[in-house]
């Protein structure tokens, strides 16, 4: 790992910057947007803008990044989130800032893209698998740094916004300042969405479906702690809560999943952090009560996404992997678009707790879709004797870009090779580790 942070030691801290800018951005909005007037429902658009905005980042970023290359590409895309950042409290219009927030999604997209690529090309296969879960890391610590700034400021003045603009754009200082040479940029080939389907229904479903849940954390957690009437202290460490029951439970989840049938592993975390997410429900009067679940449901649902990952790669062959990145990446993004839609209107109709009980509701469909699928495909250590599973990876929903997935991918195909290369040496017939 010291050999990591020595490698990337720029990106590393220039990441943790943008994160911090990002962190306190994302949940200042639904504070100043409330406190202009907004609605519920339009806050919830609102959020929705930044995926939308993400999603198209996926896809063009590396169009531009073939043509002018990553430090031209990383330079634009920094300087429109800086400008992007401080015209929140001039453009106090829910349209305008609907606008903005699909801007900053392109660009932040663009951004991970770039450094992501910059991240890959700087590992190499012994160290991958360290560079991208200190990657993950450092995002989340910066997620919660930004929640601590949010407390110690107003949120109907100018300096909260100001900070983090300035933050982004020092991040891109010791990026664009290192030595470390540009990367070549290949972006994988594509694979339908069908074809994806096909090879894994509970993980395109899956990856569906959490999309929304995800998106409901990261865009809905201030709007639902400020029509709550949370104070602004509190509201920091509500929103921290979910990342740091992220960072506690993402290691421990992903040990496991390597080691039994992913499948009951989702199926579990996924129904558990339901219930919990009813208890949000149906006791959000008590702060601790909140500050527990935020912990509980952020550190159940978290690891779901790399989890989906890894468990989609298990019936994938090592070929297809790199392929499949773009439509996992596709599905996050199409279902993070309608998540706070779901949960505002859910607001409106009833209240705060509509935000539990929409997420709870997520949570809860992906578990029975995954019981209904354990009964209609027999898992992939069942399906191949002697099968070992390809490890887990951690990633950080919200943030990974389609280079991260494909990193991850990387890290699925080299496990997946090696151990292929240890069944032949063992004489072992057993296949690559993929499932049918």
């Amino acid at each position: 790992m010291i050999n990591v942070i020595r490698a990337s030691w720029a990106l590393l801290l220039g990441m943790f910057l943008l994160q911090i800018g990002n962190g306190l951005q994302g949940s200042l909005m639904g504070v100043r947007g409330a406190i202009e007037g907004f609605t519920t429902f339009e806050l919830s658009l609102i959020a929705s803008a930044y995926f939308v905005g993400f999603l198209g980042g996926s896809r063009f970023a590396p169009v531009f990044i073939a043509k002018v290359g990553h430090v031209r590409v990383f330079a634009a895309l920094g300087s429109l989130i800086s400008a992007t950042l401080i015209s929140y409290p001039v453009l106090t219009d829910p349209y305008a800032w609907m606008a903005l927030r699909v801007i900053l999604g392109f660009s932040l997209s663009g951004v991970y893209v770039t450094a992501e690529s910059w991240l890959n090309d700087s590992s190499t296969n012994q160290t991958r698998g360290q560079s991208l879960s200190a990657y993950v890391l450092v995002q989340m610590f910066g997620l919660v740094a930004g929640q601590g700034i949010l407390s110690a400021g107003d949120p109907s003045g100018y300096l909260l916004f100001i900070i983090p603009s300035i933050l982004v754009s020092i991040s891109f200082a010791p990026i664009l300042l290192s030595v470390q040479p540009a990367p070549a940029f290949d972006a994988a080939r594509p694979m339908s969405l069908m074809q994806l389907y096909r090879a894994s229904p509970f993980g395109v479903v899956g990856m569906l479906v959490m999309g929304a849940v995800f998106a409901m954390q990261f865009g809905m957690a201030s709007v639902y702690a400020t029509e709550a009437g949370l104070s602004l202290g509190q509201i920091s460490l509500f929103v921290s809560a979910i990342f740091l029951g992220a960072i506690v439970l993402q290691y421990p989840i992903g040990w496991l999943s390597d080691r039994m049938d992913r499948r009951v592993l989702i199926v579990g975390s996924a129904a558990l952090g339901g219930v919990v997410g009813l208890a949000g429900f149906a006791f959000a009067e008590a702060y601790w009560v909140l500050l527990t679940v935020s912990a509980v449901v952020g550190g159940l649902s978290q690891p779901l996404y790399a989890l989906l990952i890894a468990y989609t790669n298990d019936y994938l062959s090592v070929e297809e992997m790199p392929a499949a990145s773009g439509g996992l990446i596709f599905l996050n993004g199409l279902g993070a678009i309608g998540g706070p839609p779901l949960a505002g209107l859910a607001m409106s109709w009833m209240g705060p707790g509509g935000y539990w009980l929409m997420m709870a509701m997520g949570l809860f469909l992906t578990a029975l879709y995954g019981l209904w699928r354990m009964t209609r495909r027999a898992s992939a250590y069942a399906e191949e004797e002697n099968y070992e599973a390809v490890s887990y990876a951690n990633l950080l929903p919200g943030a990974a870009s389609p280079v991260a997935v494909e990193t991850a991918q990387e890290l699925y195909v080299e496990a997946a090779e090696e151990l292929a290369e240890a069944s032949e040496d063992s004489g072992d017939p057993a296949a690559t580790g993929t499932g049918g």
